[in-house]
This record gives C-alpha cells, structure tokens and sequence, in this order.
C-alpha cells in the first residue's frame, strides 16, 4: 500500500473509530434486549475492566477480574463470550467497509493509486519501459489460481457469513448517498435488526460437518461475490490499461486474455481424511458442475431482456445467421415445452435457445447427482466450449454491425466468465498420500502375479519396472481381488476419466502427491492411472490425461527436491508422458509442515532455494515448471498479504503462473463480499505480473552476501527450534495442556481429523493447523517466529557489520522484508503475560516452566532484533493500518483468554463432576470461536 492509501485511512480513522461505536452501541442495545441488564453489567464490567489493565497494569484489579470471571456459570459466561465474538465480527465488517470507502474516495479524484492496484501496476510497466506488444506477451503467460480448500479453521457457519453480509450491506448503505429524510434512521435500523438476528444464530455447528457440507460451503463465495467480482476485474484492469498506454504510439487496444482461475481440494483431499472417497468427489464436481451452469442460466435470461436489436435495424454477421438455422432444428424438437419465439430479434432468438441448452445440461447434471433418477440423453452443451463458442458469435456480430458497446457489457461479462469457470467452477484436485499409492502398486502387482515384493526394490527398480508397465499396462479383469484401499484408489481413477468425458477434460486439476519422497511416487500414480485406461499405452494411443504434481513438505523433502524432480523429469516414459500432458509439470511446496518440522526460518528459506533449484533444473531440461505453494491462513504456515508473498518470490522462479492454496478463515476474509473480493483477486494478478517481468526482462540474481547471511540464519534458527521442539524435555507435553488444542479437536468445524495418525500426538502426527491453531489460542504464536530472534542475534555477535549487512537485505530484498514485516505480525498477536497463564495449566511445573522461560526469552529477543534490522521503535510502526486494528481488538481478546482459562480448568479439573464438566464444554467451544474470530487468522 502507498502513503497515500495509508494517510487516507489515518486520516479518516476518527469515522471508522465513530462507526465501530455505533455498531458497539447497537450490540449493547440488543445484548440489553435479549438476554437481560445482568449480561450487558457482566460485559461492560470485564471491557473496562480489561482496557484499564492495558493502560495500567494492575495486579489487583486483574485479580479481582479473574474472581469475578470464576464466579460466574457456564449459562452465564455463553452470552458473555458471544458478545466480545460479536463485537469482533463487527469491528471487522467496519474496517473493510471503511477501507473500501477510502478506496474509492481516493479513486474519485483520479490520481495515483494504492500500490498493488491496476493503476499503479501498469504505471511501473510503462516506466520500465514495457510496450504494449510485451505487455500483451506478458498477459498472455499470466495465470493466477487460488485453490480453495476445507481445512478446519474457519468456525464461521454459512448462516452466520450470511447475517454478517446483510449487515455489511447496511452499513454500507448507512454511508451511501441519502435517497431519503430518515435514511440514517432507516439504515441504523436495518443494523439493528440484522445485529438482534446475528445474536439468535447459533454460532456452534450442532453437529460436525461432513464432506457434503464442506461442498456445499465451497460454493457460497462463488455464488456471494465471484460471480459478480471477476467481471468487474476486467472491467477496471482494461480502464488501467488505457489511462497508462493510450498515448503511447504503439498502442491499438490489448486484448485481456482470462488471466483469473480457481482449483478446489473441497471434495478432493483425501490425505488423512477417511471420509473423501470417489462417491464424495464425483458429488463435489458434480456440485460445481450445477452450481456454475445455473449462473449461465440466470445470467443468459437476463440478457435476452438486454440484447433486443431487431433485424428491421440491424444486418446480423452470416455465421451468425447461419447459426440461427441450426438452433431452430434443436429448438424444434422441444417445440411444446420451448416455442418459437422472438422471430425479428435474432440476439434474443439465440439466447433463448442456449438458454434451453443449458437448462438440458443443467437437468442432465442433476440427474448424475441423484441416484434414483434415470439418465437424461440429451447433454444440452457437450462442453464449455460450445456455449463460448454461441457467445462468441453473438458478440463478432454485434460488432459487426456498429454495436460494439452493447457486445462489451454484459455479454462480455458473461464469456469471460465462461473462460473463468468453464463447465467445472473451480478444477479439482485429488490429493493423496504417497505410502496409500505404494501400497496400492504393491497389492496389484502382487495379485496380478507380475512381483510378489515390489516394496523390497530400490528405487532404480522400481522406475524400469513401473514405466515398462506404463508402455504396456496390465489387465485387471476381477478388481475384487485386490485390498479394499486398492480398489478405492481405483475407483478415484474412474471417476476422473467419467468426468472428464462427461463435463470437460479441464474438470480435474493435478493429482497431488502428499509425502512425495521419490521419483517413483510420481510413476506410481501414472501406473494407477493407466489401469483405469487414462494413461500409458492404451490400445493404440499413448495418452496422459492426468497431471501430478509431487508435494514437498518436510525440510529434508525440500532439500531433497533438485534430485527426486530430475530423475522424474530424466525418465524416458515420464518425458513422452508429459509431453502428452501440457508439457507443464506442477511442483507443491509445503509451507505448513516445513515449518512445523523446522520453524519458520529454515523454512522460508528451503523453501526459496527450492524453488530457486527446481526452476534452474526445468530451464536445463527444456520443461516448464509450475510451482504450487500450499499456503495457510498465518505466518506460521506461509500466510500473509497476497501481494507481498508473491512478489517475494525467488526473481526469475514466477514465469507467469502462480497457485497457492486459500485455507480456512482466509477464505470468508477475501471472498465474502464483491468488493473485498475485487480489492484481492487485483492484488493478487497485479502480484503476479509484476513478478513475471522476468519473462520479458532480464532478471539481477539476488546479492550473494544475502543469500550467505541466509545460510547461518538457517543454520541457528533452526537449530534453536528443534532444541525447543525436539529435545526439551516435557515439550510436547506442554503443547497439550498448555494450549486448547485438545479441545481444538471437539469443535465441529472440519471432516478432517486434527491428527494424521488416532492417538499419536508426537509432532509428525499433529497436523500443522491444529498446532498453528492451538498455540495462536494461548497467545504463543511461536511457530511463526521462533529461532528468529536467535538467528538474528548469532548472525550479529560475532561481527557487527552484519545488522548493516541485515538493514540492508530488510530495505532491498523483498523476501526478507516480508519474512520480518510477517514475523512482526505474528509477534504482535503474541501476549506472554497471558502465555504464562496458559503455562500454568500444565501438572508438571518444572517441565512447564523451563518451556515458558525458553519461549518468552525467544520472544523477547525475537523483537528486539527486528526492530533492530527494521530500524523501528515498535512492532508494525510502518503497518500503522495493522496496528491501529489489532490495539483495537487486543483489549476484547484479554477477556475472552482469561474466561478460557477458567474453562479449561473446570473441564480439565478431575475433581469436577461430569454433569458440570459437560456444562463447560460449550461455552469452552465457543470461546475457541471467538478468540479465533478476534486474532482473524488462527489456522
């Protein structure tokens, strides 16, 4: 963000500060209203009380808070808890409208923009020099995929993101022009009501959602703001491209390629996860399947009411004419339930009638999803392509005629979202762990009596003998004989080479290989596959309909990389293979579980060299490579600014496509409403191609004393990190009592288990979002920062050039920067005042204590080096945006710690009695929720 954006936000903070009142006030109202004045007094007592403490600490007052909090029942602490979980929505929904409005008031006046708008992107091309034939290669090679996916962190149900956009619209309205008298009235109202809904809706799931669930979740940010987000998109990326380019003389128009794509894991995932089977991910396409085409439907109606033209005044292009003969054939044989309509408007003539198409279509695709229905011929359109193709030829003929206009509004927005979302929504990925598919090769090859113990070859071994297989694939005439697991993996197969043919040969994305450790991982699914006929030799066509895509996760896995991906790439079968697959090969990095198994600062950088190696060693062999980061919501698992993530990529490693996964509470955050979701698909494309310049620019490698003051940061980060993690005594021990991630484990908030193996709770078991996520509970956001401070102060003590060496890298390379601007991020939600109390919930005292001392002299020292390489009295002094909002949350979230204390040690306490031990766990539960609704990203 530039000055400029950030200046307008200081500026008008006394507006966002009167609203946030406003809609703190109303709360109260209704708190008062409909749950009683002892509630509102409870609630009013622990806000003043706690914001007392954070402008005077005071131990007796704390202590008095603290009685006062024991004191009070589980029916009385669920609304309190409520309360503070709403206020945190609230404040929330004010800051994105408010910043939205100084957004657009900034836009109003016509200036520079924000940095990261289009504006701002387009104005660096131009000054780089970048012509509009460049800038039209370059857009060429863009492509920007999030991925969206069901991973437990986010605890909002669907009811309540739906009360929270009628009340963000209300608010909005409440600062739109007046249309009315009493419109401040009307719309403060219309708050209210919306706020009194919000406090009557269970925040709680009752039960834990299924897979189907997590489906049906998935749609509801297309349906909410994407749908309406990705034409506006465009819509603004064109107005920049002509306010930068327009006087320049080589400029006649560029054309805006759909740059924009989605991926899901919802329905695909199925690491760890027993509950995704081939039934659940043939339902999750079949879902978006529906789902997009009756976006088609509703938009296609609409625009047989705006495309009216009639032939008395208009001469229609002859391809399109043509194409009128062949529709009314089509059209003819519905005669009775689709009549002959619109004779002399020959745009509504076509519509009407691709509308009838997709309505087949759409009937078809229900018809798969219910098992009880017979199956329906007639396929309407047999793919995406066939209904572009219909538009296509509408808009070439407006043109045609002098219509140009009207072929650029809403039809326009209607094909690029055709472009967008194809026939499939978002193109799933299928994601399984490495061992299932070794296993699954085992058993067949086994059965099929070609290797009674493949699992004992080396990986030479198995190389020869898999891609000789591949070239002529066995025949498996009775799958019964095989594992039950083995024939799960098989029908996943099938249902991928269905629906392909049945939707569109996009509808899959890459077949993700979690724990990818060898080559042969890779060759493992590509024989699977050829069982199913979609790969290998298959009767007289070789053929790859699907792509795999290896994930790297653990800091062995990444240093491992540049060898495992050269021996794939070196293999004669996989080259053909690929050859036949888009030439492109996908590689998955993963941010999450490297930090776990490392910390944050091995991880960061293995993670830079091996995109850095891999990039290198696809250029040496002529294939391009893809990389995929599997990004969380926090720090702790590669989160961040969009923006800034991308554009601290390895120089030279972006060429052009980026994909990253969009995780839990990150996904409401960006996408529950059009204009935030605006604001960060333009952020995350202008990333992009600010980042891709290398594609028609030459790139400067980064400094090389960078890179060796990188080494003994990594050297010493990690190191401290696994002496805290691996080898203190009692670690694990306090990771479970210490933090709420036990009960983490109870809230209905994901089908996926909270560990990958039942009752292992060594590190390599816990999953990385449950120990993101308990440790950010107990406000000890350690695997974001700790061994930094560490790193940092060895780095410096030896040789006191180095923090100039260090200033420099934090003002030059924007990898590093975004590390420490994260890192302070991560240590701002931190409270070890309120991590002690937490420490003190574990029976062993003296293992427990030696772990605090460790963390917080970690902490501690972890903020005075990045403030010494920021050169900043503060944490987040160049983020003023960030750090007003969390000073503005911090004293609601110290309440909502210390009434989860006291849960916690009334439910944890053996001495309480069962009956009172169940009556904690759902106000327990819901401060989870709420705690995680206050810190934003939990997971």
């Amino acid at each position: 963000m530039s000055d400029l954006f950030i200046d307008a936000c200081v500026k008008h903070d006394k507006s966002l500060r009167g609203r946030v009142k406003l809609l703190g006030r109303l709360l109260g109202d209704v708190i008062a209203s409909q749950a009683g004045g002892d509630v509102l007094r409870s609630v009013e007592r622990l806000r003043k009380g706690f914001i007392q403490m954070r402008d005077e600490p005071d131990p007796v007052r704390l202590a008095r808070l603290k009685k006062f909090i024991s004191t009070l029942s589980p029916d009385a602490l669920r609304p309190v808890i409520r309360a503070f979980s709403i206020y945190f929505q609230l404040a929330n929904t004010a800051e994105e409208s408010f910043q939205h409005r100084q957004r657009r008031r900034i836009a109003a006046k016509g200036g520079v923009l924000w940095k990261g708008s289009f504006d701002a992107c387009l104005r660096d091309l131009r000054n780089m020099g970048v012509s509009p034939d460049e800038l039209q290669d370059l857009f060429e090679e863009i492509r920007y995929m999030p991925v969206f996916t069901a991973h437990p962190t986010e605890s909002k149900r669907r009811s309540i993101m739906l009360q929270m956009r009628r009340i963000f619209e209300s608010n909005e309205a409440l600062d739109a022009p007046p249309t009315s008298i009493d419109y401040k009235e009307h719309h403060t109202r219309n708050l209210r009501t919306h706020i009194q809904t919000l406090w009557k809706t269970n925040e709680v799931r009752p039960s834990r959602p299924d897979v189907r669930h997590e489906i049906r979740m998935g749609m509801h940010h297309f349906r909410e703001a994407l749908f309406d987000a990705i034409p506006v998109v465009y819509q603004r990326l064109e107005g920049a491209i002509r306010r930068a380019y327009q006087d320049h003389p080589d400029y006649h128009g560029i054309d805006v390629p759909a740059m924009i794509r989605f991926g899901s894991w919802i329905g695909g995932d199925r690491d760890g996860n027993p509950n995704v089977t081939a039934s659940t991910t043939r339902e999750a396409i079949l879902t978006q399947h529906v789902t997009i085409l009756r976006t088609y439907i509703e938009r296609v109606d609409k625009l047989i009411g705006i495309l009216t033209q009639s032939l008395e005044f208009c001469t229609p292009s002859p391809a399109f004419m043509a194409s009128l003969t062949e529709d009314e054939s089509y059209r003819a044989s519905y005669d009775q339930e689709w009549p002959a309509r619109f004779s002399q408007e020959p745009y509504r003539q076509k519509l009407y009638v691709i509308s009838l198409r997709l309505r087949k279509t759409e009937t078809r695709a229900r018809a798969w999803l219910d098992p009880h229905t017979d199956f329906i011929p007639d396929p309407g359109y047999a793919n995406e392509i066939d209904l572009l193709r219909d538009l296509e030829l509408i808009r070439d003929s407006l043109i045609s005629h002098g219509d140009s206009n009207a072929a650029n509004a809403e039809l326009l927005d209607l094909i690029r979202l055709v472009r967008t979302f194809g026939f499939y929504l978002a193109r799933l990925d299928v994601r399984q762990e490495s061992t299932v598919h070794t296993e699954a090769v085992a058993d067949v090859l086994a059965k099929l009596g070609i290797n009674n113990d493949y699992q004992q070859l080396d990986e030479s071994q198995r190389l020869q003998l898999l891609g000789e297989l591949i070239e002529n694939p066995p025949v498996i005439t009775d799958r019964s004989v095989l594992d039950e697991m083995t024939q799960e993996v098989l029908r996943v197969f099938d249902v991928i080479g269905e629906m392909q043919d049945a939707i569109s040969e996009r509808v899959i994305g890459r077949y993700v290989i979690s724990m990818a450790h060898h080559a042969s991982d890779v060759m493992h699914v590509m024989f699977l596959g050829s069982l199913a006929g979609l790969v290998g030799q298959q009767g007289e066509i070789f053929q790859c309909r699907i792509g795999v895509s290896p994930l790297f996760e653990t800091i062995n896995d990444l240093s491992r990389i540049e060898p495992v991906v050269s021996e794939l790439l070196d293999h004669p079968v996989y080259r053909r293979l690929l050859s036949k697959h888009s030439r492109l090969q996908e590689v998955m990095l993963g941010y999450s579980d490297s930090a776990k198994d490392g910390g944050i600062v091995a991880s960061a950088w293995m993670l830079y060299r091996a995109q850095q190696r891999v990039i290198a060693l696809g250029e040496e062999r002529g294939v391009r490579i893809r990389l995929f980061h599997g990004r969380g919501g926090t720090i702790g698992r590669g989160g961040g600014p969009t923006h800034e993530a991308i554009r601290s990529q390895p120089a030279g490693t972006l060429l052009g496509q980026i994909k990253f996964t969009e995780q839990g509470e990150v996904l409401s955050n960006k996408y529950s409403n059009r204009e935030t979701a605006i604001y960060e698909l333009t952020m995350g494309l202008t990333g992009v191609v600010s980042a891709s310049t290398g594609l028609i620019r030459k790139v400067e490698p980064d400094n090389p004393v960078f890179h060796n003051n990188m080494d003994i940061l990594v050297h010493k980060g990690e190191q401290a990190y696994r002496q805290l993690t691996e080898q203190t005594p009692g670690f694990l021990d306090y990771f479970y009592e210490a933090t709420p991630v036990s009960e983490i484990g109870m809230l209905n908030i994901g089908s996926r288990p909270s560990h990958r193996a039942k009752g292992d709770r060594s590190k390599s078991s816990v999953r990385a979002i449950a120990w993101v996520f308990g440790w950010a509970q107990a406000r000890q956001t350690l695997p974001a920062w700790y061994g930094l401070g560490t790193a940092l102060e060895a780095c410096c003590s030896n040789e006191k050039k180095r923090l100039k060496s260090l200033r420099k890298m934090y003002q030059e390379w924007p990898f590093f920067r975004a590390l420490l601007s994260n890192t302070q991020m991560a240590l701002s939600k931190s409270r070890m005042d309120i991590a002690r109390e937490y420490a003190d919930l574990c029976s062993d005292t003296a293992a427990s204590k030696q772990v605090f001392e460790m963390i917080e002299e970690e902490y501690w020292r972890a903020v005075k080096w990045v403030r010494k390489v920021a050169e900043i009295d503060e944490l987040l002094d160049e983020n003023p945006l960030l750090k007003t909002s969390l000073k503005r949350r911090d004293p609601y979230l110290d309440p909502l710690n210390h009434i989860q204390l006291e849960l916690l040690r009334r439910y944890r306490d053996p001495s309480t009695r069962e009956v009172d031990r169940e009556a904690s766990l759902d106000p327990l539960l819901r401060s989870i929720n709420a705690i995680a609704g206050g810190m934003r990203n939990t997971g």
